[in-house]
């Protein structure tokens, strides 16, 4: 062999290497839909579970399901399963719905399921074994399929079968904040995943697989445009956009919602008013409403963002929320849609706490609103803070139904390059306890109508998607879509289960890569808090993008938009004093949660600056004072990044090096952006309370001028 031929053979090598590393490399585009083989020693038990694919109806959705558990078990198998019109063999995998003959014939209890609703069973079919998932419509044959192979993806057992499911809760939405230009507000992965310009003629597969994720997780809806709308989305070129996107995404369950701007009978309709209670404004909507279904059949609904920022609304005319809400909901009624009316209204011209503009306003009009309206409200009192109470909102209007609005975006969170798993969040807060009716009344409990026996529930998520690769701007932020969706199917199943099942399906199911991460993910967005609003404290962000630190801010031109407003810190003490003496926001709450909050002895200490001016010497239950406990926690939450960085390291062999490096990169500047909070808002604490840095903490690496100075007028997600 001559040394060139041997050197053309190790070059080829070189090269099959280098191109098969390259075909297993990820970039995050499949999120938890990956379906990579199972491990050798245990693909045999699952292919023995599902050799052979039984569809026992037909439509466009069973049609999807069967295409999904075919590429499913293809890939996690390393077999495609084939397809039959009968159980023939054990192994059979039978996807249906209640109405199927198949399915019927097995006398299964589907009762109660709902369109959505399935079972998964094992069952003997003509003395064979086989895996019966049947919906009880079209939309829960899907998510029964979903199921089956989540099964595979976290490795359960196949055998035994008796799963029984229906979703909590009845709309299960993203909101979009995306606007027909592409931009996305509070978006940080991108564009919008709309391309407004070609539709309706082009139709990006992209859009098949936003769908796919979405149904994989059980929601049900898309709001696909800003809340702060253009009325242009309601015109006839706009709305044949948003019909082909809902023909997209029907098959998958999925109906298309639009945010409807309240003065559009102005501004498009030729109208001098958009006054709810003028005959030609109702006409007008109700016209409106007959086009839009005339065009998208299934559609679901609006939604509404009126008075507040800014925004028009039936304020304008003097009139209230429940006018303006019924007005649009008698408009979809005749064709089964409903109206999410926001409840995020706040206007610095009303002389009281922000926190308490919301119950003020709705409270009064309880029961006065339509059996299709809904009011959206945001999980706190604020604005999507690291933390925040619950909303007063939730358990105080019994007679009208309550929608949870989370973000799924972190606008407040440190964008896309912050890890934090929002799951612990949601948990925290569908958890808390109102005590309207006693203990035990919970906020989850408001949500999904049990508490007052509603049946028009729902919860919607800001959405973080965009047209980056990985949809979501981090690998990580992909588990917050996850989790919302699995939370709202049903709120009871876990932040932690809802962690570790996501990081088996997106990276790898083996333990020691999935308990590890788990435990990271769950302390990540604590992290965040101790690192930028440790102890209650909130909305310290700098100016218009929320980008950094700005507890210094003052000079707005709306009181409440200035972080000095929220923390009221000056040479005495910190914090914003909502008891009786003060703004008195804590009357809101039941009485039971109104003198827990009210009482710096007995109130979560994770609250106690949100409810309360407290001197820098008032003792804390760790037996230090206020100051010190403060800085404590701004190191505590730095020294967390700094683990999960060591943790995410050790993990090297687990992940491809694409994903792994991506992570790594965005923890080191997770590490120094929490520095930056933690000197910054110690530089400013100090220049108030002149009070020395506790011992064993250092001081802040530059002097308070060096952090007022920074100035970022471009980053992502700016909103004017």
């Amino acid at each position: 062999m001559t040394r060139a031929l041997l050197a053309a053979m190790i070059a080829a090598a070189l090269f099959l290497t280098t191109a098969a590393g390259a075909a297993k490399a990820e970039d995050g585009y499949d999120l938890w839909l990956r379906y990579p083989p199972v491990e050798a020693d245990a693909a045999a038990d699952y292919r023995a579970s599902a050799t052979l694919l039984v569809v026992a109806g037909e439509s466009a959705t069973l049609g999807v399901a069967a295409d999904e558990l075919e590429r499913g078990l293809s890939g996690l198998l390393g077999a495609t399963p084939e397809r039959a019109g009968a159980v023939s063999r054990d192994g059979a995998v039978l996807v249906g719905r209640a109405g199927d003959a198949a399915v019927a014939a097995l006398g299964l209890d589907l009762s109660g399921l709902g369109a959505e609703g399935y079972v998964i069973r094992s069952v003997i079919m003509d003395g064979r074994a086989a895996t019966v998932i049947a919906g009880g419509g079209d939309a829960g044959a899907l998510y029964g399929a979903f199921h089956f192979l989540r099964l595979i993806q976290t490795r359960q057992a196949l055998t035994n079968l008796d799963i029984r499911e229906a979703p909590a809760v009845n709309l299960r939405l993203l909101n979009h904040w995306d606007n027909l230009d592409r931009t996305v507000e509070r978006g940080y992965a991108g564009q919008s995943l709309w391309d407004w310009h070609k539709l309706p003629d082009h139709l990006d597969p992209r859009y098949t697989d936003y769908a796919r994720a979405n149904a994989s997780i059980g929601i049900n809806g898309t709001v696909i445009n800003n809340v702060n709308t253009d009325a242009l989305s309601l015109t006839g070129p706009w709305l044949e956009k948003a019909a082909a996107l809902a023909g997209v995404f029907r098959p998958y369950g999925i109906r298309v919602y639009l945010s409807a701007r309240f003065s559009a009978p102005v501004e498009i309709g030729g109208l001098d008013t958009a006054d709810p209670l003028d005959p030609r404004v109702q006409a007008w909507w109700r016209a409106k409403a007959d086009e839009i279904y005339a065009l998208i059949p299934d559609f679901g609904g609006f939604l509404v963002k009126a008075n507040s920022e800014g925004q028009p609304g039936p304020q304008d005319y003097g009139r209230s929320h429940a006018d303006g809400a019924n007005m649009l909901a008698d408009a979809v009624a005749p064709h089964g849609g409903v109206v999410m009316w926001r409840a995020f209204v706040y206007d610095d011209g009303v002389p009281t706490d922000r926190a308490m503009q919301a119950w003020d306003e709705f409270v009064p009009l309880d029961g006065q609103f339509r059996d299709n309206v809904i009011v959206q409200v945001k999980n706190g009192p604020i604005d999507f803070q690291p933390r925040e109470p619950f909303h007063p909102l939730f358990g105080a209007t019994p007679e009208t139904p309550l929608m949870m609005e989370f973000q799924i975006t972190k606008e407040y969170l440190g964008f896309a390059t912050h890890l934090a798993y929002l799951g612990p969040l949601y948990e925290e807060v569908l958890d808390a306890d109102t005590h309207v009716r006693g203990p035990g009344s919970t906020v989850a409990e408001v949500v999904d109508g049990s508490l007052f026996g509603h049946r028009l529930t729902g919860m919607a998520g800001v959405a973080n998607t965009g047209s980056d690769r990985n949809w979501s701007g981090s690998q990580f932020d992909q588990a917050n879509w996850y989790v919302f969706g699995r939370l709202a199917w049903d709120p009871g199943l876990g932040a932690e289960a809802i962690a570790r099942e996501w990081a088996a399906m997106t990276f790898t199911p083996d333990p020691a890569f999935v308990e590890p991460v788990t435990a990271m993910m769950m302390g990540s967005r604590e992290a965040v808090v101790d690192y930028m609003t440790p102890l209650g404290l909130n909305h310290l962000m700098a100016t218009g993008h929320h980008y950094g630190p700005g507890p210094w801010v003052d000079d707005l031109p709306r009181a409440d938009w200035n972080p000095t407003y929220f923390h009221r810190a000056d040479a005495e003490g910190i914090g914003f004093d909502r008891t009786a003496s003060g703004s008195n926001a804590v009357s809101q709450y039941a009485p039971d949660a109104t003198a827990r909050f009210a009482d710096p002895a007995q109130i979560d200490e994770r609250f106690l600056l949100w409810f309360h001016h407290l001197p820098w010497d008032h003792p804390m239950p760790s037996g230090r004072p206020l100051w010190d406990e403060l800085v404590a926690r701004y190191d505590r939450g730095v020294d967390a990044v700094g683990e999960m960085r060591r943790t995410w390291a050790g993990l090297a062999d687990h992940v491809d090096a694409r994903r792994h490096s991506e992570v790594a990169d965005f923890l080191a500047i997770q590490e120094d952006e929490a520095r930056w909070w933690r000197d910054s808002s110690i530089a400013y604490w100090r220049s108030l309370n002149g009070l020395p840095m506790p011992e064993g903490h250092a001081p802040p690496a530059h002097d308070l001028a060096h952090y007022r100075n920074l100035s970022f007028p471009h980053a992502p997600g700016h909103w004017d």
